[in-house]
């Protein structure tokens, strides 16, 4: 896989999730954070590419940097090396998440719409990430909340308080209720 590679020539940690497992080729602080801030399975560290990609089926891989070195570096090249192959897209500054073609909230919440039988104009979404913004739009009511990306707030309706100010709780009793 490219983004393995990529991760292991410039020392760039990569998150491989697949089925609730998180995999990596080496420790490093972002990868920690991974787990102790937004609560992800702690990563196995792999021997090698090798055995990382013998290990599971990936389902997305996460670029981890500082805000700037994604925004600047990875971001542009991974834009431009996955073309209509993947979707690039962040959730929070310093992480690039890379998913296959095709793949998005939007796309899981429309597919969960379908199988229940309710229509996109009966419910409400909240989101604060850029991967948020397909699901957003979708939604009848798509709220962003105050601290999310600008692309996010973009494509809202409502721009709610922050996560910090219990913004999903606010929004739900604010609109749903």
């Amino acid at each position: 896989m490219q983004a393995c590679q990529y991760s292991w020539e410039h020392k760039i940690p990569v998150i491989a999730f697949s089925e609730g497992r998180c995999l990596t080729l080496f420790d490093h602080p972002l990868v920690d954070a991974l787990h102790t801030i937004y609560h992800e399975p702690k990563a196995e560290v792999m021997p090698s590419i090798e055995h990382l990609l013998a290990a599971a089926d990936i389902q997305k891989v996460i670029l981890l940097d500082t805000a700037e070195g994604v925004s600047t570096t990875i971001r542009p090249y991974w834009s431009e090396a996955t073309r209509g192959r993947a979707n690039v897209v962040q959730a929070v500054p310093d992480m690039l998440e890379i998913v296959p073609a095709g793949t998005s909230k939007g796309n899981g919440v429309r597919m969960l719409l379908d199988h229940l039988g309710i229509s996109a104009k009966e419910i409400m979404a909240i989101g604060d990430g850029e991967n948020d913004t397909e699901m957003l739009e979708l939604a009848s009511l798509g709220v962003a909340l105050s601290n999310g990306s600008e692309k996010t707030k973009a494509v809202a309706n409502v721009i709610g308080v922050s996560n910090d100010e219990d913004g999903v709780a606010d929004a739900i009793y604010r609109y749903a209720f």
